[in-house]
């Protein structure tokens, strides 16, 4: 398995991310949470194939502070999109979303909030900005950024 297989899973996601307005960032989330519910088929595929991918060291195989990461896509393989996947149990670097982004969380140990959220979905508006957090355990987020456009 690849990147090829999660970008392939994220499909659908990306497809409907095309009919999203991002600064409405409920309304988004909500529409993302009904086409793909957090505990649907797309989040059982995704948990498999990041399970494999952390057991066989081709997902998040750099690190940082509280964080493994890695690329998934550029936005020409991702339809747009920059996919990136992060395990995250702790605090990650400020940045500031120039066209917004979205967030695919996964638990993995514990009972992780993402920025205050629930696994599933979190949509953050354009030009927002934060410091990526997750307390109460450990959560695997894809994000997905429209052509990448992140300011670090």
């Amino acid at each position: 398995m690849s990147n090829d297989t999660i970008i392939a899973a994220l499909k659908p996601v990306l497809a409907h991310l095309k009919a999203l307005d991002l600064a409405d960032t409920q309304t988004a989330r909500e529409s993302l949470a009904q086409q793909f519910p957090p505990g649907g088929e797309l989040f059982s595929a995704l948990r498999a194939l990041a399970d494999s991918g952390l057991r066989e060291g081709w997902l998040c195989g750099r690190e940082a502070g509280p964080s493994r990461f890695s690329r998934v896509a550029k936005p020409e393989k991702g339809d747009g999109y920059s996919i990136d996947a992060v395990l995250l149990w702790g605090d990650g670097p400020k940045h500031k979303h120039l066209k917004g982004e979205v967030n695919c969380m996964l638990a993995l140990e514990g009972a992780p909030k993402f920025c205050g959220f629930e696994p599933g979905w979190a949509v953050f508006a354009p030009g927002s900005a934060h410091v990526p957090s997750v307390q109460g355990g450990k959560m695997l987020i894809f994000y997905m950024l429209p052509d990448g456009a992140v300011e670090w």
